[in-house]
């Protein structure tokens, strides 16, 4: 079995995979990784191999405490990868987008596809039909706007996400609502629009945190899968261990 190990900028996901079957999925504070870990350790004692993404703030001695009780692989750009990374800053590229990648190519093989993660950023990355990875784009996620509105104004306030109920707001905050909302929507919609003029035969992978807010009222045909991330690092440490 696979401890999977998502370290982001707030949360832990811990994911707990048996071959490619998810059996767990924790998500903790980081304050808590190591007492959590220990707790997956007992219970699923046939766990031998892991992987860590972070793009939050792992400790190096967590992560030596981490390597004495696994098979440890730690994510980065020297990781070897089950696709053609054709990105010309590859040392850049996020490791959360190398995890997408490596699911889509995994779930969605000889396809060209479009990953669309909808979190703190809304990144875009596309993948053809050779397992060629060329990069995407992007763009403030959901509560970045919220917060750039508040932060960057002196009068705008600071509002939860909430689905506008008109794409006419008539007040400060409706029209706060409908501005976010309406324009998340419209650019996902977009961006998906441009590249089936270029690719018709485009496959769609909606996935993130708003993943689920968002996926019922895009237009656009996708799929919706709130683990994608997790699916790919498991399958990036299935394909270092063979």
């Amino acid at each position: 079995m696979n401890l999977i190990i998502d370290v982001g900028n707030s949360f832990v996901k811990l994911a707990v995979f048996k071959d490619s079957k998810l059996k767990r999925k924790d998500v903790i504070n980081l304050n808590d990784i190591l007492k959590h870990i220990d707790s997956l350790k007992q219970k699923y004692k046939s766990i031998t191999k892991s992987i860590i993404s972070s793009v939050g703030k792992l400790k190096d001695s967590d992560i030596s405490y981490i390597d004495k009780r696994f098979d440890l692989l730690v994510l980065n750009f020297n990781t070897k990868l089950p696709f053609k990374n054709s990105y010309k800053t590859p040392k850049t590229l996020g490791i959360d987008r190398i995890a997408l990648v490596s699911a889509s190519v995994e779930q969605f093989p000889d396809k060209n596809v479009l990953i669309i993660d909808a979190g703190t950023c809304i990144t875009y990355d596309f993948v053809n039909t050779k397992n060629e990875y060329f990069g995407g784009a992007i763009s403030p996620g959901i509560r970045m706007r919220y917060q750039s509105l508040n932060n960057l104004t002196a009068n705008l306030p600071l509002l939860e996400t909430e689905t506008p109920n008109n794409i006419i707001g008539n007040s400060t905050e409706s029209s706060i609502h409908s501005g976010v909302i309406h324009g998340v929507l419209k650019e996902i919609d977009g961006v998906i629009g441009d590249y089936e003029q270029k690719y018709s035969d485009l496959t769609v992978i909606l996935t993130g945190g708003d993943a689920n807010f968002l996926s019922k009222q895009l237009k656009s045909s996708i799929f919706a899968n709130s683990n994608f991330l997790l699916e790919g690092l498991n399958f990036i440490l299935q394909f270092n261990s063979n």
